[in-house]
């Protein structure tokens, strides 16, 4: 399709957007003060593919905060001026637009810090990362709502393409972000990245590290809120990327054989659980939890001449793993660090429930352990089970029917869920008139235990009778009563 046929098709979308409000202002402020603008980028292409957007990058041959300023103004809505990056945001409504003045660069090979010139906008659109982010469309009266199309980017979104406008080496070596932009590009729209440019990703992948932690933290953050987030890991993977900046996921790549037994590519497996954790559930923690619920399985991984390959304790020293892994990728050390930590140590529990008998003790204690994050845990063990044996993944799944029902009826009968045992230390002090002691800790874990095997009911008066027959046993005396 030519730009011709695409701004006719486009005409009437393209003419309510010049009519709203914001954007009214903007035509009529840079009318008046003589200069050209447009508007570039990601919303031009989210347009074409009719997907939803909100936010516009509006460039202008001249000065962009300058124009921000006086649009603000007239709109009668504050403005941001970051005057470090030459840009200005200000929001209207739902709508956010964000001002930069054309600009040319050129890079250090040291730096990621361009060295910045005005420019035209055909220099702005040369140095955009790709293709179908380097469309305008015209804001200015001799030819509002014109499509400016240099690179053929129309194109490639018809092709489904990922390509640089220049050479891909100078692109890539100039601000090396964009090789991982382009594995976040692919996944989101569901594009391929053309050979030349995977292979000009390939030569530059060393130049990488001098892009700081934070800016490939977001990117990836980006790849994993795709609806298959897989897409943009292998596209990393496949470029040299990945063992640069995530080596303990490369790590998980391969298949080894020994005495004709084989294991499975855990790096394949992992990448299947994150696209069904995706399929099922919004939450990007729990997607974070598919992604490392595995990730010790290289250093875990012994063969035994019995049994073959095995992988015991990688659940718990994964655990162990994830905190040093948020800090490495510049994820939050927070309460999602925990989160994504109790599922990775969690994640095996259920799948054993299923392939036993289910008692009672051993829901209530995955109950107590899981807390208000069982639902979450339970979509990552249905998402974990892969198979290409359609038997075997109905009859996990079956299993993990009979789990949740027995999760339903212990929590309603037991209320054992992130319950506190009904008698407290402060409780058991009072009673035997002792201070914090290894004593009440001992008596309170005694209770909690009595009520997580079934001894006693999670009931006050059951646990009182028992902290005394456990404070006897220590030789404690009542001094209440």
């Amino acid at each position: 399709m030519n730009v011709q046929i695409l701004e006719y098709a486009l005409k009437n979308e393209i003419d309510e957007i010049l009519a709203t409000e914001a954007l009214a202002v903007v035509r009529r402020v840079v009318s008046r003060e003589g200069v050209r603008a447009y508007i570039r980028g990601g919303f031009v292409r989210d347009l074409i593919l009719s997907r939803p957007s909100k936010d516009i990058d509006i460039v202008v041959e001249g000065g962009g905060i300058e124009i921000a300023s006086k649009v603000a103004a007239e709109l009668g809505v504050p403005c941001s001026i970051f005057k470090n990056f030459g840009t200005a945001m200000l929001k209207t409504g739902d709508t956010e637009l964000e001002f930069v003045g054309a600009r040319r660069e050129s890079y250090r090979r040291e730096s990621r810090k361009p060295i910045v010139e005005n420019g035209t906008l055909k220099d702005d659109q040369e140095r955009r990362d790709f293709t179908v982010n380097a469309l305008a469309i015209s804001l200015n009266e001799n030819d509002a709502g014109s499509i400016l199309d240099p690179f053929d980017g129309i194109s490639d979104m018809e092709r489904k393409l990922i390509r640089t406008p220049l050479d891909p080496d100078v692109t890539f070596s100039d601000d090396p972000l964009r090789m991982i932009r382009a594995a976040r590009f692919a996944a989101t729209l569901d594009f391929a990245v053309t050979p030349p440019t995977l292979e000009a990703i390939k030569r530059n992948a060393e130049r990488i590290e001098i892009v700081s932690g934070e800016r490939i933290c977001d990117e990836l953050q980006k790849i994993m809120a795709c609806s298959r987030p897989s897409t943009g890991f292998r596209l990393l993977d496949e470029s040299g990327l990945l063992r640069l900046i995530f080596p303990q996921l490369a790590q998980m790549k391969g298949v080894e054989a020994k005495n004709g037994r084989r294991h499975k590519d855990n790096f394949d497996h992992t990448l299947k659980v994150l696209d069904n954790v995706a399929a099922m559930s919004d939450n990007l923690w729990l997607r974070w939890a598919a992604l490392l619920h595995d990730i010790a399985k290289p250093a875990t991984k012994r063969f035994d001449e019995t049994v073959g390959w095995t992988f015991h304790g990688h659940e718990a020293l994964g655990a162990k793993m994830v905190p040093s892994i948020f800090k490495q990728l510049k994820l939050p050390l927070n309460e999602k660090m925990r989160y994504v930590r109790k599922l990775v140590s969690l994640h095996l529990r259920p799948i054993v429930l299923s392939q036993e008998e289910v008692t009672d003790s051993a829901v209530r204690r995955l109950l107590f352990d899981a807390g208000d994050d069982i639902d979450d845990l339970m979509t990552l063990c249905d998402a974990d089970i892969t198979s290409n044996n359609q038997r075997t993944v109905d009859k996990h799944l079956d299993n993990f029917r009979l789990v949740r029902t027995k999760l339903k009826e212990i929590e309603e009968k037991d209320a054992v869920r992130n319950f506190q045992p009904p008698v407290s230390g402060e409780t058991i002090m009072r009673v035997y008139n002792i201070g914090p002691s290894r004593e009440v800790g001992l008596i309170k874990n005694a209770i909690k235990e009595a009520i997580l095997d079934g001894i006693i009911r999670n009931d006050y008066d059951e646990a009182f009778e028992f902290m005394k027959k456990e404070a006897s046993k220590l030789g404690i005396m009542n001094y209440e009563l």
